[in-house]
């Protein structure tokens, strides 16, 4: 559903992702992993068409983001780090401007909102503005807008960062609960998210694949089950220790 080749991204002489090449099929929950810096937000940025890359494509259910981006697009759904949304807006008033945006018109456009609201369990707080929510109901709320087309490939860059215990388990649970009928990516830099959600693991480094695997094989290869101590074997570098 979701095939990433040979990307390539340069910034004036920095090359902060370096031919970078994966797919993930329906059904897979693949955390993309890697320390600050290490060019998981810049690779979902290309993939998702927000920015260029200097070398390379993905496609997305078989439309190129280069050359046919509307038609990639509109194959998937992505939730950004820091998702923006309208703080004066209620939640509703977020989503029906969404639904407008993607083409949804009368009854489906009703039913679309609806059935996101409950998806995402968003009913106490839909009439609630959105600068008034706590950070777990925001994320929801832009988690959201990001399903609301119900999309077959789901990218989320950062999902669970900065919310509580609590808020953590309502968002892994919302993407296990998705994970049967897409393609996901959930970049992360917090290795529980591999324990938690993820069938397969990918970790980057210095913008390159250092680690691809199933996150069983992931955590097995991890001495005494310490998944920190195998995370920075991989990424860090002699100056970093």
């Amino acid at each position: 559903m979701l095939n990433v080749q040979n990307l390539r991204k340069h910034f004036g002489s920095i090359e902060a992702v370096r031919d970078v090449s994966f797919s993930v099929e329906k059904g897979e929950v693949l955390g993309f992993l890697g320390p600050n810096g290490a060019g998981k937000s810049t690779t979902m940025r290309m993939i998702t068409g927000f920015i260029p890359p200097t070398g390379g494509t993905a496609s997305i259910c078989g439309f190129d983001i280069v050359s046919q981006p509307v038609e990639a697009k509109a194959q998937l759904g992505y939730l950004p780090e820091s998702a923006p949304s309208y703080p004066a807006m209620t939640v509703f008033e977020f989503l029906e401007y969404a639904a407008a945006l993607r083409g949804y018109r009368g009854s489906e456009k009703r039913d679309r909102i609806e059935q996101t609201i409950i998806r995402c369990h968003l009913e106490n707080v839909r009439n609630q503005t959105i600068e008034t929510l706590s950070k777990g109901f925001r994320q929801r709320t832009c988690m959201a807008q990001a399903i609301l087309h119900d999309p077959p490939v789901l990218i989320m860059d950062e999902p669970t960062d900065g919310l509580d215990p609590n808020q953590k388990h309502v968002v892994r649970q919302m993407i296990r609960e998705m994970a049967a009928s897409k393609a996901i990516i959930v970049s992360t830099h917090i290795l529980e998210e591999v324990d938690t959600v993820c069938s397969r693991a990918i970790i980057i480094a210095r913008g390159r694949i250092v680690y691809d695997g199933k996150a069983a094989d992931f955590k097995a290869r991890a001495k005494n089950g310490r998944l920190d101590e195998f995370f920075r074997e991989l990424t860090m570098t002699g100056e970093e220790n």
